[in-house]
C-alpha cells in the first residue's frame, strides 16, 4: 500500500498507461444503452437495470482485483513477480492524489495574470474535473470551483480508496488471506465510485437507472469521509481546535443533499480558512449549495494550494497509522 501510495504521487495516471477506471467506464457505457434499450421509460426496470449494472460492474472489478490477488500470494518465480507489480499497479491506479493536484493546478496556472481578463482557457480546464457549468464563471468562482472539487475529491479520490485498502490489507494482516484483500476492495469502491460519476444524475432516465450506483457509493464513502473529518484538524491546525473545527464542518456540511460531499468541503473550508459553497449552474438548472466556513475570507490561489498540501500531509499520516496498524496487528497473530 505505501508502494502504491508512492507510485501514484510520482507518476500519477499517465496517458500511456490503460487505466481501469477506462474500461470500468466502457463497461458502464455498453451496459448503459443496452438496460437502456430493454427498460424503455419504466421507472421500475430502469431501476432494476441499474442494481444489475451495480452489481455486475462491482463485483466483476472487485473479482478481478481478487483474481490478481490470488496469484501474488499463491505463485512462485516469475508469474509471482509480475502479478506482484500488476498488484502494487492496480492499487497505485485506484489513488488520484496526483492527478487530482495536477488537474486542479493546471487551472490555476490558466487564469491570467493581473490585469487580464481571458479565462476561456481556465475555464475549459476545470470543465473538465466538475460538473457544473462553467462557461460564465469569473476568476474569483473559478477559484471556488477549483477548492471544492479539490477538497470533494480528495475524499472520493484519495482518502476512501485508501481506507478499503487498508481495510483488506487488516484482513490479510489478521490471517484471513481467501478474504478480498486491497486490490479487490480498492477496485470495487472505485467501480462503484465511477458509476456514480457517469450514472448518478436526477435527470432523465438516470433517476431511476443511477439509483443503486449512487446509493453504493454514498455508502462507501460515508466512514472515510467522517474519518478525514476527524483526522484533517490534526495536520492543520492546533490541537486543542479540533472539537471545534469537526462541529462546524458537521453543522454546515449536513445541509448539502450529499451526505459526503458537503461534509468532505466543509472540513477543508475550516481547516484552510477560507468560504466555500454558493450557487452554481448544472447545465439548465441553478443550485444553491449551503456556505461552509463562514465569514472566512474567500478563495485566492494560496487557499488552493493550501486544500492541496492539507491532502499530502493527511495522506502521509494515514499511511503512517496504517503502518503502525498493520505491524502491531501482525504482532499480535504471531
Amino acid at each position: 500500500m505505501i508502494a502504491a501510495a508512492g507510485l501514484d504521487r510520482l507518476i500519477g495516471d499517465p496517458l500511456w498507461s490503460p487505466h481501469p477506471v477506462v474500461w470500468m467506464g466502457r463497461c458502464i457505457s455498453r451496459l448503459q444503452r443496452g438496460t437502456e434499450s430493454w427498460c424503455g421509460d419504466d421507472p421500475a426496470r430502469l431501476r432494476l437495470g441499474g442494481l444489475t449494472i451495480t452489481l455486475i460492474l462491482t463485483l466483476g472489478s472487485a473479482g478481478c482485483g481478487w483474481l490478481i490477488e490470488r496469484i501474488a500470494l499463491h505463485t512462485q518465480g516469475a508469474l509471482q513477480s509480475i502479478a506482484v507489480l500488476a498488484l502494487v499497479a492496480g492499487l497505485a491506479s485506484a489513488l488520484a492524489a496526483r492527478s487530482l493536484e495536477q488537474s486542479v493546478l493546471n487551472v490555476i496556472a490558466a487564469l491570467p495574470c493581473k490585469g487580464g481578463d481571458d479565462l476561456s482557457a481556465a475555464r475549459e480546464k476545470l470543465s473538465w474535473i466538475v460538473g457544473r457549468d462553467t462557461t460564465s464563471l469569473t476568476g474569483d468562482e473559478i477559484l471556488r470551483a477549483s477548492a471544492e472539487t479539490a477538497s470533494e475529491n480528495a475524499v472520493d479520490g484519495l482518502f476512501a480508496p485508501l481506507f478499503w485498502m487498508l481495510v483488506g490489507a487488516t484482513l490479510w494482516s489478521l490471517g484471513w488471506t481467501a478474504a478480498p484483500g486491497p486490490l479487490a476492495l480498492a477496485w470495487g469502491f472505485k467501480a462503484a465510485s465511477t458509476l456514480d460519476s457517469m450514472l448518478g444524475y436526477r435527470r432523465g432516465k438516470l433517476r431511476w437507472l443511477g439509483t443503486a450506483g449512487a446509493r453504493l457509493d454514498d455508502l462507501l464513502t460515508w466512514l472515510p469521509c467522517r474519518l478525514v473529518m476527524l483526522s484533517l484538524p490534526l495536520v492543520s491546525r492546533p490541537w486543542r481546535q479540533w472539537p471545534e473545527l469537526v462541529r462546524s464542518a458537521e453543522s454546515e456540511g449536513q445541509h448539502d443533499a450529499s451526505p459526503n460531499a458537503g461534509r468532505s468541503e466543509a472540513i477543508y473550508a475550516h481547516c484552510a480558512g477560507v468560504q466555500l459553497g454558493g450557487r452554481n449552474r448544472y447545465g439548465d438548472r441553478w443550485v444553491d449549495k449551503p456556505l461552509l466556513g463562514t465569514g472566512q475570507p474567500n478563495v485566492d490561489p494560496k487557499a488552493v494550494n493550501k486544500i492541496l498540501e492539507l491532502s499530502k500531509r493527511l495522506e502521509l499520516l494515514w499511511i503512517l497509522i496504517a503502518a503502525l496498524l498493520g505491524w502491531g496487528l501482525q504482532g499480535q497473530v504471531q
